[in-house]
């Protein structure tokens, strides 16, 4: 099924709403959706072609109404290359929400600190990626609607990353800000290669994201991300690495997360109208 069947299905769903901003909720943020006013929820499974998640945290359904006043979608799921997608499959809800005409894309994760100083249940402001993935959602024929090669250089968009930061300091909220790196999954890193991504400059790590934001950007929609700390990454702790330790990590920090994404949807989305 093609992009366009899904958004004709949803923009009947929308019942005329313009969503400005879309909200991917990652694993432990599945709960903003409650946040949201006058919603409407339509589970994945009720639009065409739609690629449903089998992670524990993804709830696999999608909500419309607003989010700190704003028009806003929230994505309370996502696939993962690992589950056995393709990058263009990662991105397909990405190119769903462009060809809905949404402008703005917040991004989360959760993701392991590379840094001792970053400690897990930190939130942190993704400035820049590194893709180790290798798979890139753009390989293939040019889409219409896409740029061919669009510009990385400023991925996550500078002036919803102040909005952020705004947001954190208004809701008292420490907010540490670092390099994503991006790994295909879904075994934990080793330590010799965590060892191999802080040499090139990463601060956490994960298996998400990138695919989505890339995109994103070809299609031009301003993306902004936060990683939520679940766990030190391998050989920064003694501990091994447990996924049950990211949901619970997850569970701790929601409500400050949640507080943390609403806020900053509402400084996003004066800044659309601005």
């Amino acid at each position: 099924m093609s992009v366009s069947a899904a958004a004709a299905a949803l923009a009947e769903r929308l019942g005329g709403r313009d969503p400005r901003v879309a909200v991917t909720l990652g694993s432990g943020l599945g709960g903003l959706a409650s946040r949201f006013g006058d919603p409407t929820v339509v589970p994945y499974a009720e639009l065409p072609g739609w690629p449903r998640p089998t992670v524990e945290g993804h709830a696999g359904e999608l909500v419309v109404g607003s989010l700190g006043g704003v028009p806003a979608i929230g994505l309370s799921g996502r696939v993962h290359m690992y589950e056995g997608h393709r990058p263009e499959r990662a991105a397909f809800y990405v190119r769903v929400l462009a060809a809905l005409g949404v402008p703005a894309l917040f991004l989360s994760n959760a993701a392991g600190s590379i840094r001792p100083d970053f400690s897990p249940g930190d939130l942190m402001l993704i400035a820049d990626h590194i893709d180790l993935i290798f798979r890139n959602p753009l390989i293939g024929p040019a889409r219409e609607g896409e740029e061919r090669f669009p510009d990385m250089s400023a991925p996550y968009d500078p002036e919803f990353r102040e909005a952020v930061r705004g947001a954190a300091l208004e809701s008292g909220i420490v907010l540490r800000e670092g390099v994503y790196a991006a790994m295909a999954g879904p075994s934990y890193e080793t330590p010799a290669e965590i060892r191999m991504l802080r040499w090139f400059g990463a601060d956490a790590v994960g298996m998400s994201t990138v695919p989505e934001v890339v995109a994103a950007r070809a299609s031009g929609i301003r993306c902004v991300a936060v990683s939520c700390l679940t766990n030190f990454a391998a050989g920064v702790s003694p501990e091994p690495l447990r996924h049950d330790e990211v949901l619970e990590t997850a569970e701790r920090v929601a409500e400050s997360f949640e507080r943390l994404v609403t806020e900053s949807v509402r400084r996003i989305g004066g800044l659309l109208e601005g």
